[in-house]
């Protein structure tokens, strides 16, 4: 048997929660309970399998503009899911990280957040990074701040500035060497990639599946990582072939 080409780095968008809810009849809160669930199963599947970084895109700067009552219920997710799952993951020497900007966020949300990533610090296995209260634009005109604040500051050099060094300023940067996802996996058929990543995402291949994210499986997953083997990354230059 052909041993696959993994991905050191996959990345998530976890969508179609609300209209796998509304399908069955359900609240939409209904479909994010299913959806946390679902990532558990994923997450352990992921870590068996050897990748080593999974970053799953858990809420975006932009769902603040959902009502009230189903952000109230995405920001109590969570804490439901490490309460639940903090075992498991400790089990499996998960290390918790989060992507995003967490000083927005309600002060039990951050707690809880802060606190899964102080008791998996030390893990050795896989990496678990929530985008939570992430958005790549704000992401990109923050780290441009940043740079330009340490350049006043003669810290850096004009001269200094690439993608290398812009990367460091970015709030991935804590991935090290997994910061860039090898693959993007977006679930519910949609097309796009929803102001997640866009500087990490250079050069992921992308895959669009149709299944809602609680009804993607371990079977699912494996499917896209063969399908993954299968492409060519040249990174913008030539095969061997070429």
């Amino acid at each position: 048997m052909v041993k696959l080409s993994l991905p050191e780095h996959v990345a998530i968008i976890m969508d179609g929660n609300g209209r796998w809810a509304k399908k069955r009849g359900l609240p939409r809160i209904a479909g994010h309970k299913a959806g946390m669930n679902n990532l558990q199963t994923i997450a352990t599947a992921a870590s068996n399998l050897g990748i080593k970084a999974l970053t799953v895109y858990a809420f975006s700067t932009e769902n603040w503009k959902r009502p009230s009552s189903e952000v109230n219920f995405l920001m109590r997710l969570p804490i439901d899911f490490f309460d639940t799952f903090m075992p498991n993951l400790m089990q499996n020497q998960v290390r918790i990280m989060i992507t995003g900007f967490i000083e927005q966020l309600p002060a039990k949300t951050l707690a809880v957040c802060q606190r899964a990533i102080e008791q998996t610090k030390n893990n050795q296995g896989m990496i678990l990074n929530f985008a939570f209260n992430y958005g790549a634009q704000s992401d990109i005109i923050n780290a441009v701040k940043l740079y330009c604040q340490d350049l006043q500051q003669q810290k850096v050099q004009l001269a200094q500035l690439n993608e290398q060094t812009f990367s460091s300023y970015l709030k991935s940067a804590q991935l090290a060497d997994l910061q860039n996802p090898d693959l993007l996996i977006r679930t519910s058929g949609e097309q796009r990639l929803s102001n997640f990543y866009l500087w990490e995402l250079a050069y992921a291949e992308m895959i669009f599946v149709d299944e809602y994210w609680p009804d993607y499986s371990v079977v699912d997953l494996k499917r896209d990582l063969q399908r993954y083997s299968q492409r060519d990354r040249r990174f913008g230059g030539l095969d061997k072939k070429g």
